[in-house]
């Protein structure tokens, strides 16, 4: 994979992801948050992993939109005339 190809999944993934953790942790307290129903993690522990999480979410929505786009040359094969 090309360093640039990996620029568009990760730059746009990582924005999102503090877009995400911004607006879930404005809705959420952490200390409310149990995991398991009783494992208590602390503030900061949560953010990170929530940060994480729409991160790799994130990303696997951009590489998933970088391999279904069609590659050079390959559009004008499949073209069905619209």
């Amino acid at each position: 994979m090309k360093w640039r190809s990996l620029m568009w999944i990760l730059w746009p993934s990582f924005l999102m992801a503090g877009v995400g953790s911004a607006f879930v942790f404005a809705l959420i307290d952490p200390l409310d948050v149990a995991v398991f129903g009783y494992i208590h993690l602390e503030r900061d522990v949560l953010y990170a992993a929530g940060f994480f999480f729409f991160w790799f979410i994130g990303s696997m929505s951009s590489l998933l939109s970088l391999y279904i786009f069609p590659k050079p040359g390959e559009a004008e094969e499949h073209d069905i005339g619209f």
